[in-house]
């Protein structure tokens, strides 16, 4: 059966792949956006503008069991077990931060760092031992912007296009739909001469400027 393992990322790329006892019987990842509300004129309610991508994170419970002969307590202490992945927390000195760390397993592979670790020890030896234990661990990915870029490029015009006003439309979704932002319908408006936005009329022509001029 492939062993799960935690994989933490040193200076110059070096690696440390740590197996884990079991493998996790679940793990979770979630994902959220940022929107921000934005008042439009002649609309009825706010519209909801997309801000930025939000963050992407991995959940996971980890269990420990060194528990071998009790009688003559020869179990392992199973802090020994689980250190290696609680150093990911700890800045490295040589990395002046905490270093990157991922989850592999079965095709799933998270790369980030680890934000949160929850220790809990449920069985122990006579002498105080822990040989038992869960740890529950959070990975958000800190993907830098160029990757991010690359996977979501920006597109803007570059130069002055124009398009006609159809039946019932309205500046602030023009330049959400040219431009990706509803607030530029103001930019529009100006550049156009429109005095009311309201009353656009069907089949006007309408310049809709580079980005760099607004």
């Amino acid at each position: 059966m492939e062993k799960a393992k935690i994989i933490i990322y040193g200076e110059n790329g070096a690696q440390n792949a740590i197996p884990v006892l079991f493998n996790p019987s679940e793990y979770n990842i979630s994902r959220s956006v940022n929107y921000a509300k934005l008042d439009i004129p002649g609309t009825d309610s706010p519209i909801m503008q997309f801000i930025s991508g939000g963050e992407t994170s991995l959940s996971l419970t980890l269990h420990f069991d060194t528990q071998n002969d009790y009688i003559r307590k020869t179990s392992d202490d199973v802090r020994t077990y689980m250190q290696p992945i609680l150093n990911a927390l700890w800045i490295d000195g040589k990395l002046h931060a905490p270093p990157e760390a991922a989850f592999s397993w079965g095709g799933c592979f998270f790369k980030g760092i680890i934000t949160d670790a929850k220790q809990s020890f449920t069985m122990f030896l006579p002498s105080g031992i822990p040989v038992r234990a869960r740890l529950e661990l959070t990975f958000k990915s800190n993907e830098d912007t160029v990757g991010a870029r690359k996977k979501s490029p920006f597109e803007s015009p570059n130069r002055t296009k124009a398009r006609r006003a159809e039946k019932g439309a309205q500046l602030w979704r023009i330049a959400d739909a040219e431009y990706g932002n509803p607030k530029y319908w103001r930019m529009i408006a100006d550049f156009n001469k429109i005095y009311n936005p309201r009353k656009l009329p069907e089949g006007k022509l309408l310049r809709l400027p580079p980005i760099k001029e607004l």
